[in-house]
């Protein structure tokens, strides 16, 4: 339930629309709670407020926070085109979900809102002495939390929308990605176990990318069927009705239509893959981007060796952690799950940059360094993958780069030529 309930938060709160409301429904909830003081012993106690004097506060917060609030979103539909033309669209949906902005331009509606609310109920007397004096200190603590994150947005907006701050971003979201991985192996499933007969196959009723799988209902009706579910498709797969999603390893040789349709509704399809339960996808958009950097009409080859240096970053994070640190907790006992495959995740990050940098000798020795750190640090079984992504860049370097001096000073910082290279330095 933990994982069903923060998977359906992160898809809402990537929603502009989702903090404004809160924040507008707070608002009227604060204007109108502030006669509640009325009748209390707080109306011996306060001193007198005069009218003119909160009608007024009332009257600048009204009309300036609506001019800040379509300011505020003309400043992020700036910053969103940014993101999505200098870096990849795919980076789009972490950028609206920026909580800083959201925060920002939630209280400025929010402030717009209770300052409209209060005025109407003030001029209708619907206050007395004490809910004056509690609207008063609640205006006076609207107008500083405004001061306060207008501040901290004017930082934010300067450095939203601009690329080095999509690529933190994107990293930073593939490492909570990788550790919520880590901290739950397998999504807290149990190790496939290989079988001549892989069962019933269940089939996908939708198109697109698998967002979540719901481990709590599938382990459910395995329960209740006495079955073992084997998962054939993770978080990111992209699937249609002819693609199997699961195994039923069952005596049957058949499973009800009825049962077939409960185990397909525990994936949550979507058209397009999100961060949050996908660890390849962060690697994915980091490569698009840099890809993006190496094309001859931008030529920017120090963001793609900046998204290098990041995937030394997360390999390291992901492999020591996960060889060390990462639990098996199999919660789910009657759920198979496939492991992220140690190729794959090389694939994502590497190729790309190596099919579209080829012909860059600082982005190929960088690459090579970067290739000699992971494997330097990766579990003996993974080892030989770094070694074949090596291999693979340096083959693609030498069809692409002219001058021999380039390809023997490559050849010396190769992985491939030189196994147990040192760090990157």
């Amino acid at each position: 339930m933990h994982q069903n309930i923060i998977f359906y938060y992160n898809r809402i709160s990537e929603k502009l629309w989702f903090k404004p409301l809160i924040f507008c429904l707070l608002s009227i909830m604060g204007a109108l709670v502030a006669e509640l003081a009325d009748g209390t012993f707080l109306t011996d106690i306060v001193p007198d407020i005069k009218d003119e004097s909160l009608d007024d506060l009332l009257s600048t917060l009204s009309n300036s926070m609506l001019v800040i609030a379509i300011f505020a979103v003309g400043s992020m539909i700036s910053a969103f085109a940014a993101a999505s033309s200098t870096a990849t669209p795919r980076s789009f949906k972490l950028v609206v979900a920026d909580d800083v902005s959201q925060n920002a331009l939630s209280i400025y509606i929010g402030s717009f809102i209770f300052s409209i609310v209060a005025s109407v109920a003030f001029k209708n007397g619907y206050y007395g002495k004490a809910g004056h004096f509690v609207l008063f200190i609640l205006t006076l603590a609207v107008f500083l939390l405004v001061i306060i994150t207008f501040i901290r947005w004017v930082e934010r907006i300067s450095k939203l929308g601009r690329l080095e701050h999509t690529i933190q971003k994107i990293e930073d979201i593939t490492t909570k990605t990788f550790e919520n991985r880590i901290k739950v192996r397998r999504m807290g499933g149990s190790p496939i176990i290989e079988r001549e007969n892989k069962g019933v196959p269940i089939y996908s009723d939708e198109i697109g990318y698998i967002l979540h799988v719901n481990m709590e209902r599938l382990q459910e009706v395995a329960t209740q069927l006495k079955v073992i579910i084997t998962l054939n498709c993770m978080p990111g797969t992209f699937v249609s009705p002819d693609r199997v999603i699961a195994f039923v390893v069952s005596p049957h040789d058949q499973l009800p239509i009825e049962h077939k349709e409960r185990l397909s509704k525990a994936f949550v399809i979507g058209k397009s893959r999100s961060y949050y339960a996908d660890p390849r996808f962060g690697l994915i958009a980091l490569s698009e981007i840099a890809s993006r950097a190496l094309s001859p009409g931008i030529n920017d080859p120090g963001t793609a060796l900046s998204i290098i240096n990041s995937y030394v970053r997360l390999f390291h994070l992901w492999f020591k952690k996960n060889d060390n640190g990462s639990t098996d907790d199999m919660k789910y006992t009657r759920i198979e799950v496939p492991e992220i495959e140690a190729s794959d995740i090389f694939e994502d990050a590497f190729r790309p940059i190596s099919r579209d940098g080829a012909g860059n000798i600082e982005v190929m020795i960088r690459m090579q360094k970067a290739l000699s750190s992971i494997h330097f640090f990766v579990p003996d079984d993974v080892k030989q993958v770094a070694l074949k992504s090596s291999q693979e860049a340096y083959e693609r370097a030498e069809l692409a780069l002219s001058y021999s001096g380039d390809l023997e000073l490559l050849k010396k910082q190769s992985l491939h030529f030189n196994v147990g290279a040192s760090p990157m330095k």
